[in-house]
């Protein structure tokens, strides 16, 4: 296996997770109608014009200084997903200038109210330094809650640190079930290296993670909708 920080790093891409579930969506309504909406103060409107821009859909031409106005707009009413996505925007450079401590204020926001994309973000910086001092304890805190609340890659990415003992003690197993979890939930780095973080264990051990991997997706199917 690769150095876990070079790994980490090639799943690194900040995405903009947009809010596919707007509730606007069964809705007909224009880019015109959005603003009406989102200026009167409406949050749903605000997001669903804020994605629209940053997207270039339902009738928006991309425009990343108008998503980030609203995104920036949303965020000041304490919406954790929309200083998650201005967080990106100013990593990224999208609509705004650049600025790394900017985004990592609103990511302690936004993970403060426990939203695991940017507790995922914060664990990333704090593993490559980037706009604060590599810091892999504080990394693997940062995966480990947003891992629990189902962040699939920082499931992976906290059973490298584990495996290796980056940032917390050493253990194998642990690694391996976190691993297996985000195996089972279709991430392709993890189903490549799975094998390879087994060596070692037990076959009882594997047995366990791999039962308490199992009895975590039956968890995570009875919260999908049916």
């Amino acid at each position: 296996m690769h150095n876990t920080t070079q790994k980490i790093t090639r799943l690194a891409a900040l995405l903009l997770f947009c809010a596919a579930c707007s509730g606007l969506a069964a809705e007909l309504v224009t880019i015109a109608d959005l603003a009406l909406r989102a200026d009167a103060g409406d949050r749903t409107a605000m997001r669903a014009l804020a994605d629209a821009y940053y997207a270039g859909q339902d009738g928006a031409e991309q425009d990343f200084a108008k998503a980030a106005g609203w995104y920036r707009r949303l965020a000041q009413t304490g919406d954790p997903r929309a200083q998650t996505s201005l967080g990106l925007m100013y990593a990224r450079g999208y609509g705004v200038t650049k600025n790394l401590a900017e985004a990592h204020r609103l990511w302690n926001f936004a993970a403060a109210q426990n939203d695991p994309g940017a507790q995922y973000n914060l664990g990333l910086t704090y593993v490559q330094g980037e706009g604060v001092e590599a810091d892999p304890t504080r990394a693997a805190r940062w995966f480990r809650e947003a891992a629990r609340r189902g962040h699939v890659q920082a499931q992976y990415n906290l059973g490298l640190l584990l495996h290796e003992g980056k940032g917390v003690e050493r253990n194998p197993q642990e690694a391996y079930y976190w691993v297996k979890v985000a195996a089972l939930q279709g991430d392709e780095y993890a189903q490549q290296n799975l094998a390879a973080l087994s060596t070692g264990l037990s076959g009882a051990q594997k047995q366990e993670a791999d039962n308490r991997a199992a009895e975590w997706m039956k968890q995570l199917r009875k919260q999908l909708p049916q």
